[in-house]
């Protein structure tokens, strides 16, 4: 093979790791979360107010392009952190194969296309709790991580927003139903996150973050947090059957979803034992699916 050669499969490999690091740098696959559930809250929102779909595709350009940027400015700041965790220090940016004037200008870029771009194209409220999100992750959870673990539930925020997003961005009001999708999120993300940061709270702790999981070494104070959430999350199943929104297939649904989910905290914090840690990661993942669906069957109106 020529140099000529050698040097056009460089550049190839080289332009790959720069798409593979881009991906990593945006959060692509863990922002998909994001753009399901914005998604989700324009589904419900357009029952009452009709199917658009280019105000939909301006709907999810915009959040995922804000989305991108915020994940972007995240690892900016925590570059000294990420670097000293196994499963973040090939990140980009921690192992030096971005530069972070390249980082920053990508994240301004993307952050501010999304928020203009849903400013003109779908609404101002949509751009609003966007905004909303972005300083909310940025400038409120990403900080905080370092100082106390309050930042949990800040973190739950930004989260939670998105299928406001979409419902808005429908034509739907900032109304009960709103804040019931915004409530739904953030409750499920708790127990989520719980499970995840007990289960790697050596690296947690020795990085510097300042976590619930912290010192829990038998898991009853995770397991505790996590019952507790769960149980106000199959609580939260009555809201939109009461409101007269979702009916009682829906009730029933979610109030056993919920009502596992404490079950299976409860085991955790019996146990204290990775594998229950486990089980209560995992069926927060099939939680959502399954919520998301019953409530796309059971809802009666926008």
């Amino acid at each position: 093979m020529s140099d000529d050669g050698n040097l056009d499969d460089h550049q190839v490999e080289q332009k790959g790791m720069f798409r593979k690091d881009l991906a990593v740098l945006t959060k692509v696959r863990l922002n998909t979360f994001v753009l399901v559930t914005t998604f989700f809250g324009y589904f419900l929102g357009s029952r009452a107010h009709g199917w658009d779909w280019m105000l939909l595709v301006h709907t999810i350009v915009g959040t995922a392009a804000a989305a991108f940027g915020s994940a972007a400015f995240n690892q900016l700041m925590e570059i000294d952190l990420d670097a000293k965790m196994a499963r973040t220090a090939n990140r980009p940016l921690p192992a030096k194969r971005m530069d972070v004037l390249v980082a920053f200008a990508i994240g301004t870029l993307l952050c501010t296309f999304g928020l203009v771009h849903l400013s003109i194209k779908v609404g101002k409220m949509p751009a609003v709790l966007t905004l909303i999100t972005l300083v909310t992750y940025v400038f409120l959870y990403t900080p905080m991580k370092r100082k106390h673990s309050v930042n949990t539930l800040l973190g739950a925020i930004p989260g939670a927003i998105p299928p406001m997003i979409g419902w808005t961005a429908a034509g739907a009001a900032l109304d009960g139903s709103a804040w019931f999708l915004f409530a739904l999120l953030f409750l499920w993300q708790l127990p989520h996150f719980i499970a995840i940061n007990w289960m790697c709270r050596d690296e947690y702790e020795a990085a510097g973050y300042r976590m619930w999981s912290n010192g829990d070494v038998s898991g009853r104070k995770s397991g505790s947090l996590s019952m507790f959430f769960a149980g106000l999350l199959a609580l939260l199943a009555i809201w939109p059957w009461l409101m007269g929104t979702a009916g009682l297939a829906w009730l029933l649904i979610g109030f056993l979803l919920g009502t596992w989910t404490v079950v299976l905290a409860a085991r955790f914090r019996k146990a204290g034992d990775r594998g229950s840690a486990r089980k209560l990661f995992l069926f927060t993942l099939l939680y959502l699916p399954l919520a998301l669906t019953a409530l796309a069957l059971f809802w009666s109106k926008g």
